[in-house]
């Protein structure tokens, strides 16, 4: 086991080391930076985040395909489209988010934007800047008045117990300010957010002694993440690219 300080120090260097804006080229949040607007980059950013998982170069050319059938203008198209293109959504396909997916997103983001008027609000309104609370309420007001089908696995539902680790990430890109992440939102602290936990990140965590829990799910979520308050609890989910890249480049 590390001693806590010197896991501090290594956690705090790691941080630093992968929180830079070279990052951002090969990484699924590089979609939303492609555009100036706000609008764009939420919605961009949110199907980057629901396509972000696997290959990153296969994520990559997937959501910038996805994009060019958005016509390159996501809020537009998801707030102003007839939809009389739908059939091209329809052959869009990355693994198991297929065009039936893409097209029932497409449309229960509109209507929520509809509804709420800014993402933002959709997720945070009688939330309180409870993060868990507003991943729950913003599942629920994205599929209210659709029946999703089978489009509904590829929305976490933290409610029943789910790591929400996609939802996390893009809640991390919206709130936190930095070279990589854009600090757009105001309604949450950048203190109230999760670590998304994923394969690596979990793995990693686990090696440094500081997730004891098996299962990748919201109690080890939990876990993980008030264990990395310790260190820094303004922002916690900084250590989020320490262990990312710990992961992913260092295979540790």
């Amino acid at each position: 086991m590390i001693p806590d300080g010197d896991l501090y120090d290594f956690l705090e260097h790691k941080a630093a080391q992968y929180q830079v804006s070279a990052f951002v080229d090969a990484d699924p949040i590089s979609i939303p930076h492609r555009y100036t607007n706000r609008e764009d980059r939420e919605v961009a950013g949110f199907f980057a985040a629901t396509l972000a998982w696997g290959n990153r170069a296969a994520i990559l050319k997937s959501l910038g395909a996805l994009m060019l059938l958005m016509d390159d203008a996501p809020y537009d198209y998801v707030m102003n489209g007839s939809h009389a293109d739908d059939a091209r959504l329809h052959r869009f396909v990355y693994r198991t988010f297929n065009g039936v997916d893409a097209l029932c997103f497409v449309k229960c983001l509109g209507d929520v934007l509809t509804r709420f008027g800014t993402l933002e609000k959709a997720f945070a309104d009688d939330a309180n800047g409870d993060v868990h609370k507003a991943l729950g309420l913003f599942r629920q007001r994205f599929f209210a008045g659709h029946v999703p089908g089978r489009s509904a696995k590829h929305l976490a539902d933290v409610r029943a117990g789910s790591s929400g680790k996609r939802l996390n990430m893009f809640l991390r890109w919206m709130v936190r300010p930095g070279p990589v992440d854009f600090g757009i939102w105001n309604s949450f602290e950048s203190s109230s957010l999760y670590l998304p936990l994923d394969v690596h990140t979990g793995n990693v965590s686990r090696r440094l002694g500081l997730l004891m829990r098996k299962q990748n799910d919201w109690k080890a979520v939990d876990e993980v993440t008030q264990r990395l308050r310790t260190f820094d609890a303004a922002d916690p989910v900084k250590y989020d690219f320490a262990l990312f890249g710990l992961g992913v480049y260092e295979k540790f």
